[in-house]
């Protein structure tokens, strides 16, 4: 019987956070993160973390965050090179998907391969 393959996805989001929410243009500024466990190209689980204040950090505390909840990719509008290295170094692969609105149409642009990884790392999802 094969195993199947679970790969957590986090989308910078806009509150109140989940599948409808505006994606955030900012990774380090986002108010939270959906993330959204994928079974091949389904959708099997979503939930919200909320990121709080981080100053002075360096921008580590959201990829601390996002270590902290298992995640395997991150989708973004946009991310800094030093944030970008330091979710390399976690193993949380980056793709870029800054003209999409939504959480829900990030992560259908992400299933159907219409993003495009930000410092190698493509993945497959079937």
């Amino acid at each position: 019987m094969e195993q199947t393959q679970i790969i957590r996805l986090a989308v910078p989001s806009d509150e109140p956070g989940g599948l409808d929410a505006a994606r955030s243009g900012r990774f380090r500024r986002s108010p939270c993160f959906t993330i959204v466990d994928l079974s091949r190209d389904t959708v099997v689980d979503v939930h919200v973390v909320r990121t709080g204040a981080h100053h002075g950090d360096r921008g580590l505390a959201p990829v601390l965050l996002l270590g902290e909840n298992g995640v395997d990719v991150v989708i973004v509008a946009g991310i800094g090179h030093r944030t970008l290295l330091q979710c390399v170094q976690a193993g949380i692969r980056v793709f870029a998907g800054d003209d999409r609105p939504t959480v829900r149409s990030v992560i259908e642009a992400f299933v159907d391969a219409e993003l495009v990884p930000v410092g190698g790392g493509a993945i497959d999802v079937h």
